[in-house]
């Protein structure tokens, strides 16, 4: 039998159980009700073809007036972005490169807009899916390794886009720049047609190149990849140092600069400081749940 003292900790355990999922419903319904009057980017992940701990891999989430668009999909990112959204809500997936972990959780994401109970209900959400050439394919012999190869067109309207064309999500508009990495990879450009035309320039996984500084000139933010500590010691570029995505946020005169793509096996503080020392100015690490707002 439990002492008097033990019953009231173990009810005050429940209410604070209680009270924190109360809270943190109310934090996912704040920030998928608010409208916002700035573009919102929310990093869903931020690691490099393996996880962090409890982490993602890349997955960046853009809102801007109640439109939501998800810039990759990789490992993990899935379960990140319910605490932030609902995925019924998602209009557009953006797959920047085909490597599993910039699309794998379009696989979970599939099944759930596919055979979760209230997808079985009224009219069935479907986002559009704007990936690379060549998706379909790959997309196929990915998911009918073990079932249905059509799971993923079946659940996402699918489409490959030519890295020439412009795309458009409600007051976004969407650009792509090729950036040199082991397959076919594109930056992506995102501005709103709101306000000031805040603009958010996505490098993907790329290896240095003055097109992606270009492409990125006198953007509001740049998320550029860091993935190596030093550079690939032979062979073709396909990552960035820390220091030499700062020169390339400098070269591109970004407003603001953002480091992603790195394990937490790395120090982030001495790759913040090596790119602060390219960029000649202040740097953030990407860490997941981060919100940045243009």
């Amino acid at each position: 039998m439990r002492e008097p003292g033990e019953q009231r900790a173990d009810h005050e355990q429940e209410t604070e159980d209680e009270q924190d999922d109360v809270e943190g419903r109310s934090r996912r319904e704040d920030h998928g009700g608010r409208v916002s009057d700035a573009v919102r980017v929310t990093v869903l992940g931020k690691s490099p073809s393996w996880q962090d701990a409890d982490g993602a891999c890349s997955g960046y989430l853009v809102e801007d007036d109640g439109v939501r668009v998800l810039l990759d999909c990789g490992n993990g990112v899935f379960g990140k972005l319910r605490r932030y959204a609902d995925y019924v809500d998602v209009d557009a997936v953006v797959i920047s490169h085909l490597h599993a972990d910039h699309f794998l959780d379009l696989v979970p994401f599939a099944y759930a807009l596919s055979h979760s109970p209230r997808q079985q209900r009224a009219e069935r959400a479907r986002p559009a899916l704007h990936a690379p050439p060549g998706a379909r394919a790959t997309f196929r012999r990915v998911v009918g390794a073990w079932g249905s190869e059509d799971l993923i067109e079946d659940a996402f309207e699918l489409r490959e886009y030519d890295p020439a064309e412009v795309l458009h999500a409600g007051p976004l508009t969407l650009r792509f720049q090729p950036v040199p990495h082991f397959v076919p990879a594109n930056a992506v450009e995102v501005t709103s047609a709101r306000g000031d035309g805040a603009r958010f320039t996505y490098g993907a996984d790329s290896g240095p190149t003055e097109a992606l500084a270009a492409f990125a000139r006198g953007t509001d933010l740049l998320m550029i990849e860091a993935t190596l500590p030093e550079p690939e010691p032979e062979g073709p570029r396909g990552h960035l140092t820390p220091v030499e995505a700062g020169e390339h946020g400098r070269s591109a005169g970004a407003r603001r600069l953002v480091i992603t793509h790195l394990t937490d096996e790395l120090d982030a503080a001495a790759a913040e400081e090596e790119a602060e020392r390219g960029f000649g100015g202040p740097v953030e690490v990407a860490r997941e749940g981060a919100v940045y707002e243009l």
